[in-house]
């Protein structure tokens, strides 16, 4: 029987990975081990993200052995660093990997992973949301630094961050894609102010950041001066796919607390309303099991790199997908979904709400997931353009220099 040279190789490959994988779990049992220390142990032995090179907590082999990691860590019960520093992991780490220097890999790498140091963005501002490449914070070069000085918003975990991805307006002169740069802030350093946006939930996971003369070296510029909008794009699309690409198991998440809910209080009801309940719930079944198999497709043609426009389907879907489920989930609990089991207490979360088990709260949470990580309009205009190569909306503001852009 004829083998072929690549099935192989990826046979050893997976084997090598099983290797270092069992004795990563026999050296340091999960349950007995703290989450910074495993994780380190993780990452040296290059099971972090074992797609990425080596040095950078991988061994340079297929993304399909990166699934086939986690899931096995998953299984052990071992911590997970994209829950424990969700910005930093699916956001900051692709971007820092990419256009990083060697001193920067090294450095900010193994802390973000291990969850020692916590990671926001800081794209959106209060004039530059949806149209981020018209943002106004100011980067002014002072000799071998940079000084800072504007204002963010929207910015998740920023009041738990150690470090910021930050885009700065660098060049008013230009045009406002091609003015702007990258930069790793400290969130401690002197003139970073930062401030609590409460949700409607009451909690304050996002916040507002004010930058006021704070000093950035040239050593945390990230890519090339000028290039902050390519430095971004490698960002967003990594946060599309990380809002947007879950490919859980079936029957997980916002629609199997459908599912529960629809067990315990309408299974046994034959009423004309609960039969169009269960009409509902079927259809937002069937959109929750092609969405978790298109992302689970999207995910195996995935290569090592920059996601394509694939993330933008995926957070388009999951945004008002999402949505959509946990409203119909306050439908099946009646008159009780009218009631938030808090006080709102005005706290500020170590983590992102996700998969909250308090259903009100999800449905709440849920309105912010078509605004972050992009707006569904924007993503409709992405798919449009990009991906179905329709004409673009008439624009006037790409050509000239920023400054000369009106602005509200």
């Amino acid at each position: 029987m004829h083998v072929a040279i690549t099935d192989i190789a990826a046979s050893t490959d997976t084997e090598r990975v099983d290797r270092l994988i069992d004795a990563l779990l026999s050296e340091y049992p999960p349950a007995d081990t703290e989450p910074e220390i495993f994780l380190g142990e993780q990452f040296d032995r290059g099971l972090a993200w074992v797609d990425w090179p080596e040095g950078c907590g991988g061994l340079a082999l297929s993304p399909r052995l990166q699934r086939h990691t986690a899931q096995r860590l998953l299984e052990a019960g071992a911590p997970q660093a994209g829950i424990r520093n969700v910005i930093g992991y699916g956001m900051c780490a692709p971007t820092i990997v990419v256009h990083g220097t060697e001193y920067q890999k090294s450095r900010y790498l193994r802390p973000l992973f291990t969850g020692e140091e916590i990671w926001c963005q800081l794209f959106s501002e209060p004039g530059a949301g949806s149209d981020v490449a018209s943002l106004s914070t100011r980067a002014v070069r002072d000799g071998d630094e940079w000084v800072l000085n504007g204002q963010k918003v929207w910015t998740t975990l920023a009041h738990m961050a150690s470090y910021g991805l930050l885009i700065a307006r660098t060049d008013p002169d230009l045009p406002k894609h091609k003015g702007m740069t990258c930069f790793l802030v400290d969130m401690h350093a002197p003139g970073v102010d930062v401030r609590p946006l409460f949700q409607i939930t009451g909690e304050a996971e996002f916040n507002e950041i004010f930058f006021t003369d704070v000093h950035l070296a040239e050593t945390e510029r990230l890519g090339e001066v000028g290039n902050g909008w390519g430095v971004a794009l490698t960002t967003l699309m990594n946060e599309r796919v990380s809002i947007g690409g879950g490919t859980g198991a079936r029957n997980a998440g916002p629609i199997g607390e459908a599912l529960r809910i629809w067990k315990e209080r309408w299974a046994t009801d034959t009423s004309p309303h609960a039969l169009a309940l269960r009409d509902r719930l079927m259809s937002l079944w069937v959109q929750s099991e092609v969405n978790r198999q298109t992302n689970q497709r999207a995910a195996d043609a995935r290569r090592a790199g920059t996601p394509g426009p694939e993330g933008s389907v995926g957070k388009l879907a999951f945004a008002e997908l999402n949505q959509h489920v946990y409203e119909f989930c306050i439908d099946l609990l009646g008159s009780e979904g009218m009631l938030y089991n808090s006080d709102y207490p005005k706290i500020r979360p170590k983590y992102v709400s996700v998969g909250s088990p308090d259903v009100q709260k999800a449905f709440l949470r849920a309105r912010a997931n078509s605004i972050e990580g992009g707006t569904s309009e924007v993503m409709r205009n992405i798919l449009g353009e990009r991906v179905l190569g329709l004409p673009g909306d008439v624009r006037t503001d790409k050509a000239p220099p920023w400054k000369d852009v009106p602005r509200s």
